[in-house]
């Protein structure tokens, strides 16, 4: 346990953190879902509408360290790969 005034609030302020950074995580796994559940249907123009809703969240928690922003960027390229080879 924290001795210091110091070490007591920063061990709050992670519990905090912690739980803000997995709601956040839980939030981008949830996007990357909706497009591949919409290519998984076949449907292109489906599957391009959900990727341009996603994107900004995708970067946004990136943005934050969430995520390394490679992680992010692979993600992005590898459903937008997807989405393009859906047959139109």
């Amino acid at each position: 346990m924290a001795n210091s005034a110091q070490a007591r609030k920063r061990a709050r302020q992670a519990v905090n953190q912690r739980a803000r950074n997995m709601s956040l995580r839980s939030e981008l796994r949830t996007a990357i879902k909706r497009i591949r559940k919409a290519i998984a249907t076949g449907d292109k123009t489906t599957a391009q509408q959900e990727f341009q809703n996603s994107v900004g969240t995708i970067d946004r928690i990136a943005d934050k360290n969430i995520v390394h922003k490679n992680k992010a960027a692979r993600d992005k390229s590898r459903l937008s790969a997807a989405i393009k080879s859906l047959a139109a």
